[in-house]
C-alpha cells in the first residue's frame, strides 16, 4: 500500500514539474516579441496622423510624416525589419500595443508612473514641457509672474500645474490657445502657458509674432519615450541600444533639425540629449 501511496506521489510530482516546465516555456515564448518581428519581417509602430510635427499626413504622398516616423524607421531598420506604420490617437495608443496590434508605441506618449504600470518605457528620445508665452518686453523669469494673470486652456495639465506653482497668480481659463492669445494680444492677462511645442507652433503661425517670445525655463517638464508591451525586455533592450546609438552617431540631433531645426517653421533649440538611465 506505501509502495503504490509512493509511486502515486512520484507520479504527480512528475506531472506538476512538466506542467511547469510547460508554463515557463509557454511564457518564455510569449515573452520573446522581438525574435516574433524579426521572423514576421516587419514591425508594426502605432503613430500619430494628425500631430504635426511628430506625426502627420503629407498632402503631396498622403504618407505619414514626422519627427516620431524618422524614429520608427530608424528602430525598424536597426532590427533589420520593414515599418509598418498604424495610425492613432491619445486614447488608442495603449491599447493597440496590449492588443498586439502594434508592437511598439512611438507617438509623442509621455511617461508618467500610472502608464508605467500597465507598459514599459525606453529611454526618453524628446524632452518638452510647459513654458510661457509673454509680450516681448516682458521680464524672462518665471518666478516674476508669481503674481500675473496667466491664461491656460481649460481642463489641462497646464491649468493644474499654474495652480499648484503659482497660488496667488489668477489663473483664466479658456477653451483653447488661440483664445488664451487673443486674451494676451488683448492685455486681459499678461502670460499664457501650454506645451513648448504647441506654442512654437502657435508664435510660428501668428502675424504679430516678433510682439512676442516664449520663455527659455520650463515650468513642468515631459519626457517622450517608445511605449514597449510589458514584459519584453528583449525589445526593450533593442529599442534603447538604437536610440542611444542614434545620439551618439549623431543622427538623433539631425532628426531634431528636420522638424525642429532653424530651418523649419517653429524652431526650437535642442535642451536634451538622449542618455542611458
Amino acid at each position: 500500500m506505501m509502495a503504490t501511496k509512493t509511486q502515486s506521489t512520484k507520479k504527480t510530482i512528475l506531472a506538476l514539474g512538466v506542467m511547469l516546465a510547460t508554463s515557463f516555456m509557454s511564457v518564455q515564448a510569449q515573452a520573446d516579441q522581438l525574435a516574433d518581428i524579426k521572423a514576421a519581417g516587419v514591425v508594426k509602430v502605432a503613430t500619430f496622423d494628425a500631430n504635426p510635427p511628430f506625426g502627420s499626413v503629407d498632402a503631396k504622398t498622403h504618407q505619414i510624416v514626422g519627427y516620431d516616423v524618422d524614429f520608427a524607421q530608424a528602430l525598424a531598420k536597426s532590427l533589420g525589419v520593414k515599418l509598418e506604420l498604424v495610425a492613432t490617437n491619445p486614447a488608442n495608443r495603449i491599447p493597440l500595443l496590449q492588443s498586439g496590434k502594434a508592437d511598439l508605441i512611438v507617438a509623442d506618449i509621455t511617461i508618467t508612473p500610472e502608464r508605467a504600470q500597465v507598459i514599459d518605457f525606453s529611454v526618453p528620445y524628446f524632452v518638452t514641457g510647459q513654458q510661457f508665452l509673454v509680450p516681448v518686453s516682458s521680464p524672462d523669469k518665471l518666478e516674476e509672474y508669481s503674481r500675473a494673470r496667466i491664461g491656460a486652456v481649460k481642463g489641462t495639465t497646464g491649468e493644474q500645474t499654474l495652480h499648484q506653482r503659482f497660488p496667488q497668480s489668477r489663473v483664466l481659463a479658456y477653451d483653447d490657445i488661440p483664445l488664451a492669445l487673443t486674451a494676451l494680444r488683448n492685455g486681459n492677462v499678461q502670460a499664457i502657458t501650454q506645451d513648448s511645442t504647441i506654442l512654437a507652433g502657435l508664435l510660428g503661425g501668428a502675424p504679430d509674432k516678433a510682439q512676442f517670445k516664449i520663455l527659455p525655463d520650463l515650468l513642468s517638464k515631459e519626457e517622450i519615450g517608445v511605449g514597449v508591451k510589458k514584459g519584453e525586455p528583449a525589445l526593450l533592450k533593442a529599442v534603447n541600444d538604437e536610440l542611444l546609438r542614434l545620439e551618439s552617431s549623431g543622427q538623433a540631433g539631425k532628426i531634431y533639425d528636420v522638424w525642429f531645426g532653424p530651418e523649419t517653421k517653429n524652431p526650437q533649440p535642442r535642451t536634451f540629449k538622449i542618455e542611458a538611465r
